[in-house]
């Protein structure tokens, strides 16, 4: 039992570091994402089988990508026949190539500008890359995404047949269609920090996802060091992580921003993602990942010990949802007018953003609507906007901070 712990544990591990890695080296050539994805699971598979018996190896991707690999070359030999017999055998000599002595190339890059091509559905472009190169399955996707995981798993089934019918080819673009692919390569990027952020504060494993997606996000500013939205990109997740040891208290309840514990804030981080952000302003192209971090920067203003700016919080917050009309922008914007002009006036903007939007079921809103009505006074109304924040609201730290703020009433 001792040995097929540690062979679980030793398999979970080499997914959450190398899942894309492999499935990107395995799918390179080929085109064939879903084949790849479904040889690298008989793989994992085969491990849970072998190494409780005959132990870890000590290169465990190694082991995986072999595996792999003998699963393709099988299939593709048991479709040795007929007119497309040449074309298999081709394919049979390119998998039997084995890695060069450096050992896996890292084509993660690779395959996510692949799964940007302006072919694929731009709908589909972040959740798939999302499952190719870091694992996540369909529920994952479909939660993060608002959309049921029978939908999200039928989407990327088509996406990845279309890689493969149109020969989508696994490469860096030209810097000419870096542009239009590079949208949704920051959309997975970041969409894969949330899901490592919203971790309950307890998990290593969805922390593992924020730290790769800042890896991602610094082999981007390396391959783009003059894209201002990779460096706002990069400094925005920077300037969030830097924040994370205050984010839960000692006890594990949940701690907002306004209340955290500055000197439990990453100095070193906090001064990447400012000189990040400053790089990033010099190219005089702004956008929404810049904008989000020069909010991160207002706000980490209080480790010198300077008030955050309201005044300049709101205008970037109107800049941001002038930019990408986004209902959530919109929302705190809104909420960001109680700085400035008062809690009245902000609860006022909040009911006719929500005449338009679509909030009934998004936490944040009722959560914002119970706080304005609390500083208003009108408790009961505020005690009634705090029980729909707490059933909508799925991490047990928040739910409990919402409703001690509930009990204060």
């Amino acid at each position: 039992m001792e040995h097929g712990a540690s062979a679980a544990l030793a398999a979970e591990a080499a997914a959450r570091r190398s899942y894309g890695k492999l499935v990107a080296f395995l799918s390179a050539r080929t085109g064939d994402v879903a084949g790849a994805e479904d040889a690298l699971s008989e793989a994992f598979t085969a491990a849970l089988t072998d190494w409780p018996v005959r132990g870890v190896p000590l290169n465990p991707e190694a082991w995986l990508l072999t595996v792999a690999r003998r699963r393709r070359v099988d299939r593709v030999r048991a479709n040795v026949r007929g007119d497309a017999g040449a074309a298999h055998l081709q394919l049979l000599a390119e998998l039997a190539d084995p890695p060069d002595e450096s050992g896996i190339p890292d084509d993660r890059l690779r395959l996510m500008f692949a799964c940007a091509h302006p072919a694929i559905d731009a709908a589909v472009r972040a959740p798939l890359m999302l499952q190719a190169v870091l694992g996540f399955d369909a529920a994952a996707i479909g939660s993060a995404f608002l959309a049921a995981p029978a939908t999200m798993g039928q989407r990327l089934v088509r996406a990845k047949a279309k890689i493969r019918e149109a020969g989508i080819p696994f490469e860096v673009p030209p810097r000419s269609a870096w542009v239009e692919r590079l949208d949704a390569v920051l959309a997975a990027i970041y969409a894969v920090y949330a899901e490592g952020w919203s971790d309950a504060g307890a998990d290593p494993a969805r922390r593992n996802l924020a730290e790769e997606a800042i890896w991602l996000g610094r082999l981007l500013v390396g391959l783009l060091p003059q894209e201002p939205e990779a460096l706002g990109l990069l400094a925005l997740m920077l300037y969030a992580q830097a924040r994370l040891p205050a984010r839960r208290s000692a006890s594990g309840d949940y701690v907002p921003l306004a209340e955290q514990d500055i000197a439990l804030w990453d100095s070193g981080l906090l001064d990447e993602a400012e000189s990040l952000l400053m790089r990033a302003n010099a190219l005089d192209r702004r956008g929404r990942y810049q904008l989000e971090a020069a909010l991160q920067s207002a706000h980490a203003e209080r480790r010198h010990g300077v008030r955050p700016d309201a005044q300049a919080i709101l205008l970037l917050y109107q800049a941001l949802e002038d930019l990408t009309a986004s209902p959530v922008a919109a929302l705190n914007c809104a909420v960001a007018l109680a700085d400035v002009q008062g809690p009245a006036a902000a609860l006022r903007a909040l009911e006719q953003l929500a005449a338009s939007a679509p909030f009934a079921q998004y936490q944040p809103y009722w959560a914002a609507r119970a706080h304005l009505l609390a500083r208003c006074g009108s408790r009961q109304e505020a005690a009634d906007a705090y029980r729909r924040a707490i059933g909508l609201e799925s991490d047990p730290a928040v739910r409990s901070f919402l409703q001690a703020r509930a009990a204060r009433l």
